[in-house]
């Protein structure tokens, strides 16, 4: 089980190099550390004298102290936990789909975790690190059909944190790019329940990528805009302003639109944006289902709905689609020219 170390008192009575691992793990976890030690190394001492823990040459009272570790190797800063543990919610964001893309701080929560709230646009191959004892619960949202409602899913990180489990909150790309993370930590917040945010890959710029497409590039693109379709445009609850979009210059991904694209992309055309501009599709990125369709501004509903496209995708409207594999073959034999 992972411990919530922030601001905890931690006594290390190790002053060797192996210990310094340890405690700059410690001090990752913005744990208050002190080393107790006649002699330290000289990274310890480095941090002693940049004020980044204490450093003791005598002995002191153990028992004012949240967590003791003695002689510590760097595999041992997550054990700590046997001491004091308390209840406490990690986001993972775990990425378009593929679970490596799991950043290794994503991957080690999981298997640290007493349960597991995971939805459906998470890599679900990712829970065979989870520890067996551990409780996995499905809260998949389907769009439009069988879903948990977020005040249930807050009720639960919640519940489970308050009787001292470490609960991870597993979701596709990244829990803060309309991923409703920040709404789960605001009512974990509330609760009085510790978290922690691990960011993870977003599928806006994973998933185009996955399909050859930059969101950018030099000499052609300076940016790139991501905005969530889940509403149509003119929508009392849409607050995207289309014609602005249109105008931005930027390459424009639109996230969770397929529902509403037909809307979407006449309110771009109506805006100005050339319906000519080239456009992409990528459904079920980085999975073995992942597919890519490229078609124009004018043509893109027309040519997913006869491809049978449809949710989860991800759609990518600008001239870098344009630079698709025949752009990127170009390139790569360029430079295999160039190499002879």
């Amino acid at each position: 089980m992972q411990l919530n170390l922030t601001g905890r008192s931690v006594l290390v009575l190790d002053g060797s190099a192996p210990a310094a691992v340890t405690v700059s793990a410690l001090l990752h976890k913005r744990a208050l550390v002190t080393v107790a030690a006649p002699a330290v190394c000289a990274a310890l001492e480095d941090l002693a004298l940049r004020g980044r823990l204490t450093w003791v040459t005598t002995p002191v009272d153990e028992s004012r102290f949240d967590v003791v570790l003695r002689t510590v190797a760097p595999s041992e800063a997550g054990s700590a936990a046997a001491v004091r543990t308390a209840g406490h919610v990690t986001l993972v964001g775990a990425g378009p789909g593929d679970p490596g893309l799991v950043t290794v701080a994503g991957r080690a929560a999981v298997k640290q975790a007493d349960v597991i709230l995971t939805d459906r646009l998470a890599p679900w191959e990712a829970l065979k690190w989870a520890r067996p004892d551990a409780e996995i619960i499905d809260v998949t949202k389907i769009p439009y059909g069988r879903s948990t409602s977020q005040e249930q899913i807050n009720a639960l990180l919640v519940e489970h944190a308050r009787a001292g489990r470490h609960v991870v909150r597993l979701k596709g790309g990244d829990s803060y790019v309309f991923g409703r993370g920040f709404e789960e930590v605001t009512a974990c917040a509330e609760a009085g329940v510790p978290t922690t945010v691990i960011p993870g890959v977003t599928s806006s710029i994973a998933a185009p990528e996955l399909a050859g497409i930059p969101v950018t590039h030099r000499g052609l693109v300076q940016g790139f805009t991501v905005i969530s379709g889940h509403v149509p445009p003119g929508h009392p609850d849409s607050s995207i302003d289309y014609a602005a979009l249109a105008r931005t210059g930027t390459t424009l991904v639109v996230l969770m639109g397929m529902r509403n694209l037909a809307a979407i992309a006449d309110a771009l055309v109506a805006a100005g944006l050339d319906r000519n501009t080239p456009c992409a599709v990528v459904a079920d990125a980085a999975s073995a289902g992942q597919r890519v369709l490229r078609s124009t501004l004018a043509d893109v509903v027309a040519d997913t709905a006869e491809a049978g496209i449809g949710a989860p995708a991800v759609t990518v409207i600008g001239h870098v689609v344009a630079l698709g594999p025949a752009a990127v073959q170009a390139v790569a034999t360029a430079s295999r020219c160039s190499d002879t």
